[in-house]
C-alpha cells in the first residue's frame, strides 16, 4: 500500500525517490568537500557525539 502526501501528488516524486536523491546529494557533497580538503560533519552513534572528519581521516569531536 502506497500512501501519497501532498508533495507527492504535486511533484509526482515518491518519498523513496526523494530519500534516494537526498542521500545521493549528501554523498556527492561529502566527496566535493574531501577533494577541497574540507572537513565533513558526522555523528557517532556509539558515543552520541558530533565530530568533524577531515580528509586525512582524523576526527575532531565538537566541544573538545
Amino acid at each position: 500500500m502506497t500512501i501519497l502526501n501532498e508533495l507527492d501528488s504535486t511533484c509526482g516524486i515518491s518519498d523513496q525517490e526523494l530519500t534516494r536523491r537526498f542521500r545521493e546529494s549528501i554523498r556527492i557533497d561529502d566527496e566535493v568537500r574531501k577533494i577541497k580538503g574540507l572537513p565533513v560533519a558526522r555523528y557517532d552513534d556509539e558515543t552520541k557525539r558530533a565530530y568533524l572528519e577531515y580528509p586525512d581521516g582524523r576526527r575532531e569531536y565538537v566541544g573538545e
